[in-house]
């Protein structure tokens, strides 16, 4: 099961039955949200303050996935990846401009027997590609948008590259998490992914039934989430989703000034 948090109470949200291959002692073991030190606070203080998203499971995060729950098509309102849908994102980034296409392919990826629609998210800046990512991604029958995992590569000016960020769930104790809730609510606060000292991702929806004006216009019913990673405690990111269309707008709200806005939307099939 996952936890959400809602209206000030741990809910414990069952994904049915426990997926092949996770069972008895090679399981893997989700660790605690709240070993990473808060906003404001350096990391390794010895005394942790509360997060600024707190995902409520306790730091006992154990989901398991049965792939019968699971549908082919990602068709959540709120982060629809229907095959060939695209984004294009232009915003700044440490003073520089960037631009950033996201592509849903028409591949699959089997994940833990779970059939994951592949999305392409291209970031460029400065006129060169400096991160190039396949994200998982899987929707269960109710309608929750999971991420099972991504394949990044950084590019470095100096002709280096990382794959620091990669991860997959059921290899080397990763776990997945949701990134869009079925029927968000204001206090839904749950984990987007947890593979520990790289990807811990935490968000909580702050509004729902939002108006949010942007160059390419006016989108309603949009919905709001507060994200922040304990691994980089001071940025916290506000993202704007509107029904339709998924992420409009997104921008920091703590850390450094970064945002980034639709500009460019091709439908899918």
């Amino acid at each position: 099961m996952t936890w959400i948090v809602r209206g000030g109470t741990v809910l414990a949200v069952a994904i049915t039955l426990t997926i092949a291959g996770c069972g008895g002692d090679n399981a893997p073991t989700a660790g605690t949200g709240n070993q990473t030190a808060g906003a404001g606070t350096e990391t390794g203080a010895s005394l942790s303050p509360t997060p600024v998203v707190d995902p409520g499971d306790g730091g006992n995060y154990q989901p398991d996935l049965d792939p019968a729950n699971f549908v082919d098509v990602v068709d959540n309102p709120y982060l629809p990846f229907m095959p060939g849908m695209r984004w294009v994102y232009e915003g700044e980034s440490e003073g520089e401009a960037e631009r950033t296409e996201i592509v849903v392919t028409t591949e699959r990826r089997d994940i833990q027997g779970i059939s994951a629609t592949v999305v392409r998210d291209t970031v460029s800046a400065g006129g060169r590609v400096a991160e190039d990512t396949y994200d998982w991604y899987a929707q269960d029958k109710d309608g929750n948008v999971w991420y099972l995992g991504e394949d990044t590569t950084a590019y470095e000016e100096d002709g280096t590259t990382s794959k620091e960020g990669s991860w997959e769930y059921g290899v080397d104790g990763a776990l997945p998490g949701i990134v869009m809730l079925a029927n968000p609510t204001v206090g839904d606060s749950y984990r987007q992914e947890y593979y520990k000292g790289h990807a811990e991702d935490v968000a909580e929806v702050v509004k729902v039934g939002e108006t949010k004006k942007i160059g390419i216009g006016a989108y309603t019913d949009v919905v709001v989430t507060e994200d922040w990673n304990p691994l980089d405690p001071e940025i916290i990111e506000n993202k704007y989703f509107a029904p339709g269309v998924g992420l409009i707008f997104a921008e920091h709200t703590a850390g450094p000034a970064e945002s980034e806005e639709l500009v460019e939307l091709t439908p899918g099939s």
